[in-house]
């Protein structure tokens, strides 16, 4: 008895729990993309297209300028094209599905 009770209870708190704190709840794109795009763990995707070396330096000046992973490749000559294709956060997120 006592072990269906507890079920009872906490299928109610389940419930009111999603109902008063989950539901509704979105997801500020913006935010999320800025932040994806400031971590620099991120440029090692890079790696396979310009090297391992080329892309610490990224991080390296990234990290202690505070700009943007983009900004410092872009500067340093990744082109373009070659950026948006190894840092598409989209497809890493997704991995290999």
């Amino acid at each position: 008895r006592n072990l269906l009770d507890q079920i009872r209870l906490l299928t109610s708190g389940c419930r009111i729990f999603a109902e008063k704190c989950v539901d509704g709840i979105r997801a500020n794109e913006d935010g999320l993309r800025r932040s994806a795009e400031m971590t620099l763990s991120a440029a090692t995707a890079l790696n396979p297209y310009i090297g391992y070396d080329k892309g610490a330096e990224i991080v390296k000046q990234a990290a202690d300028s505070g700009r943007p992973l983009r900004d410092v490749a872009l500067e340093l000559g990744v082109d373009e094209e070659t950026y948006d294709k190894a840092m598409d956060l989209r497809q890493m997120a997704q991995g290999n599905l």
